[in-house]
């Protein structure tokens, strides 16, 4: 049962994978929480455009989308991040990149967690714990 990191198609970004592994097993644990296998994949747009278009019949861009295959109390799944949409992403919101990236980081892991993002209250929720994350992970820079 393991925390990993993969690339599809782009360079591995540069953060501190052994302090975000060490703050999402410490999560874990705080939520009474097992740890499965948990993959994170960086690609580019066209890579996650096309899981997008095969697995959710979407036609569109997006940062991240996360696979959740946990199942008897074990946490885990796929979550493909997209570096360009998270370049573009912190150029529009005016976020340091690294920051961006942690937030997407952390999104994906907080849907293999049980929390959504389908109404506003969910919305603030999901953001509180990405900022939460967020903290954690990016004492670092």
């Amino acid at each position: 049962m393991s925390i990993q990191f993969f690339k599809e198609d782009v360079n591995f970004p540069t953060l501190d994978f052994f302090l975000i592994i060490r703050v999402l097993k410490q999560t874990l644990r705080a939520n009474k929480y097992k740890l499965g296998d948990i993959n994170y994949i960086f690609c580019s747009d066209d890579y996650l455009l096309q899981l997008n278009k095969q697995f959710l019949d979407h036609d569109y861009y997006t940062d991240v989308i996360t696979f959740d295959y946990t199942e008897k109390g074990l946490v885990g799944g796929d979550i493909y991040i997209s570096i360009d949409r998270v370049r573009n992403n912190s150029e529009t919101y005016h976020q340091l990149y690294e920051t961006e990236l942690l937030r997407v980081i952390s999104h994906g892991f907080l849907h293999l967690l049980g929390y959504n993002d389908k109404d506003v209250s969910e919305i603030q929720v999901m953001r509180l714990k990405e900022s939460e994350l967020i903290q954690k992970m990016g004492s670092f820079f």
